[in-house]
């Protein structure tokens, strides 16, 4: 559907319901109905304006039309137009139907607003419009009574988990025929224009895609028996100071407790996944350091006990950022936990967990490009204190007399509806073969699955969907009442191993009712694989309906890639899909666990997607966003729009080169001219820093690369100080594409003397290579990286001979010096490999690298290399996320180098056909071109060299063909249509 932008001023207002203004994780529904005119001509265009603080699902008549808004910054917040007309009943009552869902708390894809809603219907017959329907006071509203608000945060950089109660869910609320009459009456917060929604703005980039993808088959059953107590507590909220208005890390001092009460003597078990743990106590016994036994990330304890009650403490420090503390019970006989302070819980009518905060005694909020040492220093003593305090305390007489403050925790921070915790803490896991009335599951029959009933123990299965999907789960079931079904999305298994996803509840859970249902979750989600557990049946449950909706930027899959050699085929696929699998309304690090727009990421990113997909409004929005975080850093945030303050500098200078990049891939000149203030603003901020012999030297998150290079939060760091050279080179160049040279021609001038200052500075004769860094206070780094000397090369900061000394270590890594070790790094040191005609050495690389991932079932590229970066403690942990499209290199580099398609000039009005073979006998493709049509190449080698070539292009575009003299060239032109079609 094209992009619609609102003529017509808005006649609706913002509206909301209930008393608060940003409620957590509150779901809420709202309908409106009206008469359609009788008399409306079939013609006539109905188009449905919409917007919403935090997101939004919106049905016509039953139908949903779309959901959205795409993420924004509180001040320039999107609105949607959805073309609505063929649904629309003539002379009769139709029906708005919305689910807005807020947040309530920020994360790294959102700022905390507050709840709102905004919607008008506006028919558009011939000349005249007709507003049929607007929000205001006539709208009625109803808190989601199904959705438990009371649940964990998915992941610091998103939103909230999902709990679903089936037996209080109206299926049917979104049809003519519902009643709201017992709903409230929305309230009107404000009109068009108010804070903290100033100004709005038509969606900018198409709807995303929605393909239901269906799983391939029941890969394993088990009997499952899950620890007998679970819980999570949300500690970052509750011990960080007031506000949710931002999502910066926290370090703290505190501490959570709880009652153990035994009814006869047991031997008990916890299990514990807290980050920054500290000291634990279980009755009297106190553990910390090796004594917390467990695999990484997790510790556990074990302790016989007599029966009574028994103390459970945990201290914890951070540094914290929005993961939940959790931790797991388990006893060979009856066991509950029970709030210390139950006779002290205070009258608000709020439920009260069973688990009391110690403290804080000491917290602050980190920024990460601010000097906080003393602070950290602060904290680091604290925790020593706090720590020597605490432990010898056994009792919550004890704690109470310490003096810390003891506070009960709400329910809706911290409970036992954890769905996460049981699918690793098990008491007991028996495998059983799947019988095929399961495995109907992932068949599209008319027969349902059947889940079978284990008398003691849960029923836990697993689909695989064949690969990675990014999307929305839905699922239909027929059951008793009363039943939990836990849906647990992963991205890896291996044989019994499963890679469980630590710092990403990829949860939901569904509690049923009485017999058919059906369930289409509005919550995000990636995985390959979904584990199912049902619990607590006494009968078979039927499962039919499992799908993923698949949701991405609607990109058309152009681009294409074949060879002789069959790995680099597969190769490139999953560097296609794992591009499109993140391409959401921006592009996002991961579909998984953070789906956050990481501007250094992008870069990257656009050009495999030019390649692969084509995709040029998607790159566009991605550009214009970054500038939006000028009110929280004039060095610009790496991840936009976040609520989490802050900067890596080379994010922000390949930024600028990402602006570069796509102005003269879509000769799109008043794009450039349109960036270029934002663009030379954000260099002057860094200037700033320059020291006094020209070096960048600040603190910030200077980060490259995952690897052990040295790139220290203060002090010169090399591969920073030649990427601002750079940026500055690059500002030059966007002014001058922009006819407006005259604006960046004093940073010609910075360029050169911070060339003249790294040469002069960061150069090492003894080791003929730039060292890593200088660290604060003069100390010279005795790290040399081969991320260092690629950075300096492809800047171009290198005079003639210690330039081709660094490209000799290109394929011969001098020894002691930190090699390429992560797919991202690798996009560099490709670039610089084909700089310097390295195309065999590139290829071998991708076979070795990314062959590993293939040779591991991967579906998608790796956020890291498995045989470089993998857990030496468990062999089976490879990498975090399984699909990150800061790896999808090939998918740039197979099309613009081994099928040889570059642009020559801006716009791709003129192309480079050079393709180079290595050892390749023959490859063919298609890359898309910006503008509309593509470009196809076929060509075979003999002796080494290419020895036929065939190209089809559009008529209008001139091909610089570059091959052997001896080689055959056939050329094909395609006529193109006029624009008007």
């Amino acid at each position: 559907m094209s992009i619609i932008a609102k003529s017509t001023p808005w006649k609706g207002n913002w509206i909301w319901g209930g008393s608060e203004e940003s409620p957590r994780n509150e779901w809420r529904w709202f309908r409106t109905s009206f008469v359609c005119p009788y008399g409306l001509e079939s013609s006539a265009k109905a188009v449905l304006w919409i917007t919403a603080d935090s997101r939004y699902e919106v049905y016509v008549n039953g139908t949903r039309v779309g959901r959205g808004p795409v993420r924004y910054f509180s001040t320039d917040i999107f609105y949607d137009g959805h073309e609505v007309g063929h649904l629309l009943r003539r002379g009769e009552v139709n029906t708005i139907a919305v689910q807005a869902m807020h947040f309530g708390v920020s994360n790294f894809a959102y700022i905390r607003g507050r709840g709102g809603l905004l919607a008008q219907l506006d028919v558009f017959s011939g000349n005249d419009e007709i507003t049929l329907a607007k929000t205001g006071d006539d709208w009625k509203t109803s808190v989601h009574a199904g959705q438990d608000p009371a649940i964990s945060r998915m992941s610091c950089q998103t939103a909230f988990a999902e709990r679903i109660d089936g037996r209080r869910l109206a299926e049917d609320w979104t049809s003519i025929d519902y009643s709201d009459a017992d709903w409230q009456q929305a309230t009107v917060i404000g009109p068009v224009g108010m804070e903290p929604w100033v100004r709005l703005h038509p969606r900018d980039i198409p709807y995303l895609t929605e393909e239901p993808v269906l799983p391939t088959r029941v890969t394993s059953l088990n009997r499952v028996v899950p620890y007998r107590l679970t819980a999570f507590i949300d500690a970052y909220r509750l011990m960080k100071a007031p506000g949710e208005e931002n999502a910066n890390h926290i370090r703290f001092c505190g501490a959570f407790a709880t009652i153990i009460r035994l009814r006869e003597e047991a031997e008990v078990k916890v299990m514990l996944h807290i980050g920054g743990l500290g000291i634990v106590r279980l009755g009297e016994r106190l553990y910390s350091g090796e004594e917390l036994a467990g695999e990484p990330p997790l510790a556990c304890i074990r302790a016989k006990l007599p029966a009574g009650d028994h103390l459970l403490l945990y201290t914890v420090y951070g540094p914290e950022h929005g993961h939940s503390n959790r931790f797991g019970v388990d006893a060979d006989k009856e066991i509950e936990w029970i709030s210390p302070v139950e006779a002290e819980l205070p009258e608000t009518g709020e439920p009260m967990s069973p688990f009391v905060r110690v403290g804080p005694s000491f917290t602050y909020t980190c920024i990460d490009y601010v000097d906080q040492y003393a602070l950290l220093s602060s904290w680091e003593t604290e925790k020593i204190r706090f720590a020597d305090r605490i432990a010898p305390l056994s009792s919550i007489g004890d704690l109470r007399e310490s003096g810390y403050p003891l506070e009960p925790v709400p329910h809706g921070l911290a409970n036992g509806e954890d769905a996460f915790m049981p699918q690793f803490a098990k008491r007991e896991s028996e495998a059983y073969s799947v019988p095929a009335s399961l495995q109907r599951i992932a068949v599209a029959s008319a027969d349902p699955g059947v889940v079978p009933v284990f008398n003691n123990g849960d029923t836990e299965f697993m689909l695989d969907f064949g690969k990675e999907w990014s999307g929305y789960l839905e699922f239909e079931l027929e059951a008793e009442e009363g039943l939990t079904v836990d849906w647990y999305g992963i991205e890896y298994r291996k044989d019994t191993y499963v890679q469980h996803t630590f710092g990403l509840d990829n949860t939901l859970r569904y509690v049923t009712r009485e017999g058919f249902q059906r369930y289409a979750s509005p919550v995000r989600r990636g995985f390959r694989y979904l584990i199912v557990t049902v619990r607590g049946a006494t009968k078979p449950v039927l499962v039919r309906g499992v799908r993923l909706v698949q949701s991405n930027y609607p990109a058309p899959e152009i681009g294409a890639f074949q060879c002789s050699d069959d790995k680099l085929g597969r190769v490139w696929d999953i560097s296609k899909h794992t591009t499109k699998l993140c391409m959401e309304d921006t592009f996002v690090d991961c579909p998984a666990y953070e789906q956050t727009f990481w501007v250094g990421d992008s870069r990257n990113e656009a050009l495999v997607n030019y390649y692969t997909f084509g995709g040029t409004d998607i790159v566009e929005r991605c550009l214009r966003l970054v500038p939006g975080s000028g009110f929280q850093t004039p060095l610009y945030g790496d991840q936009v729009p976040s609520a989490w303050t802050s900067v890596i500098p080379n994010w922000t200078f390949f930024w600028i080169v990402a602006c570069r990049e796509y102005a003269e891939h879509t000769g799109n000149r008043a794009f450039a001219a349109e960036m270029l203030p934002s663009i030379l603003s954000t260099l002057r901020a860094y200037l700033t820093h320059l020291n006094a012999d020209d070096l960048l030297d600040m603190k910030g998150w200077n980060l490259l690369d995952w690897a052990p290079i040295d790139q220290p939060d203060d002090g010169i760091v090399t591969h920073q100080n030649v990427m601002l050279k750079k940026a500055l080179e690059e500002a030059v160049a966007i002014a001058e594409f922009a006819g407006i040279p005259e604006e960046s021609k004093q940073f010609e001038a910075f360029a050169a003397r911070m060339k003249s200052a790294i040469n002069r500075h960061l150069w090492s004769d003894e080791r003929q290579a730039y060292l890593d860094c200088i660290h604060p206070g003069g100390r010279r780094s005795t790290v040399f990286s081969m991320q260092t000397q690629v950075m300096a090369l492809l800047a171009g900061v290198a005079e003639e001979e210690r330039s081709e000394t660094l490209k000799r270590y290109l394929t011969a890594t001098p020894e002691g010096f930190v090699p390429i070790g992560s797919p991202f790094m690798s996009f560099f040191y490709y670039e610089m490999l084909m700089k310097s005609g390295n195309v065999q050495w590139m290829l071998d690389d991708i076979r070795d690298n990314f062959g590993f991932m293939l040779d591991n079932d991967a579906t998608t590229c790796w956020e890291m290399y498995g045989h470089t970066t993998m857990n030496r403690a468990n062999e089976n942990d490879l990498t975090r996320s399984h699909c990150h499209a800061w790896s999808a290199a090939p998918g740039y580099f197979l099309g613009a180098y081994v099928l040889g398609v570059r642009p020559a000039t801006p716009g791709w009005a003129k192309v480079i056909i050079e393709p180079l073979n290595g050892d390749l006998s023959w490859a063919k493709g298609t890359v898309p071109l910006p503008l509309g049509g593509c470009i196809d190449v076929e060509w075979k080698a003999e002796n080494g060299e290419i020895s036929s070539l065939v190209v089809t292009a559009p008529e209008p575009t001139e091909l610089d063909i570059r091959v052997p003299e001896t080689c055959t060239v056939s050329i094909r032109r395609v006529r193109q249509l006029p624009e008007s079609n």
